[in-house]
């Protein structure tokens, strides 16, 4: 039992280091589609997970559509500043899928476009372009867990 978080070609090795953190202290899995924007061996990355990487789930895949047919049936929400409905707006269930976009750019248009109907974003002045890539993920991921009774964590 858990829940998903996928990061779409990251390219800040210390913001994947800290959702790795994240992912290793709620157990959530972490799924990442190449290219990445550094090697998995970049020490920044494994500074940044610290020594939380063997507690984490990680998969790699070559492409979004290979990620989307290894996680078929179940709920996939995209975060992005273009969405009109905010995060809160869902009910999570165990075993969805949260799916954030590269840092510079966020989500491509061809992922967002067809699944407008569970693009989420977080509410924020206009002062800024976007939050943080490892903190919109915090946001997103704890709130799945609050509404579903953190899943057991302690």
């Amino acid at each position: 039992m858990s829940f998903h978080i996928v990061l779409v070609e990251p390219e800040i090795p210390a913001n994947t280091g800290n959702i790795a953190r994240t992912c290793a202290a709620t157990g959530t899995v972490l799924h990442l589609v190449r290219p990445l924007g550094f090697a998995t061996d970049d020490k920044t990355l494994k500074r940044a997970g610290l020594d939380y990487w063997h507690s984490v789930d990680v998969r790699y895949y070559d492409s979004f559509g290979e990620l989307t047919n290894a996680l078929a049936g179940r709920r996939f929400y995209y975060a992005t500043t273009k969405a009109s409905k905010l995060y809160t707006d869902f009910a999570y269930k165990d075993e969805d899928v949260l799916v954030f976009g590269k840092e510079t750019k966020g989500l491509p248009p061809e992922i967002i476009e067809p699944n407008r109907e569970t693009c989420i974003r977080m509410p924020m002045t206009d002062a800024v372009r976007s939050l943080n890539l490892s903190n919109s993920a915090a946001i997103v991921l704890f709130e799945a867990l609050r509404q579903n009774d953190f899943l057991g964590l302690r």
